[in-house]
């Protein structure tokens, strides 16, 4: 069994800053990369930002500067730091991680989003 849990979402006024976290447990032998998507309302889900195990990272243009993915290895935890956060920015977030199982299987596995609304 694999988990993953996310936390850190909320109501932050435009201006403000949330950091989210995700834990992956369970049967996994390592996690390749880690991402972080978003889904508003009435729209598609979108990626975020994303995290390779070597610590190449990619954002998609409109948060650039004021996000930042990061992860822990050991702990096997993907981090998403926010500031100057906007009200284009209100959506459920979820976390995405790519992970290997015994025998070099590997397996897209999702958070269960967390809810970030920014206020104006």
């Amino acid at each position: 069994q694999v988990q993953v849990v996310e936390s850190g979402g909320g109501l932050v006024q435009a201006g403000g800053s949330l950091r989210l976290s995700c834990a992956v447990s369970g049967a996994i032998f390592s996690v390749n990369d880690m991402a972080w998507y978003r889904q508003a309302p009435g729209k598609q889900r979108e990626l975020v930002a994303l995290i390779s195990s070597g610590g190449t990272v990619n954002y998609r243009d409109s948060v650039k500067g004021r996000f930042t993915i990061s992860r822990d290895n050991v702990k096997n935890t993907v981090y998403l730091q926010m500031n100057s956060l906007k009200p284009e920015d209100t959506a459920v977030y979820y976390c995405n991680a790519e992970g290997v199982r015994a025998g070099g299987l590997i397996q897209i596995y999702w958070g269960q989003g967390t809810q970030v609304t920014v206020s104006s």
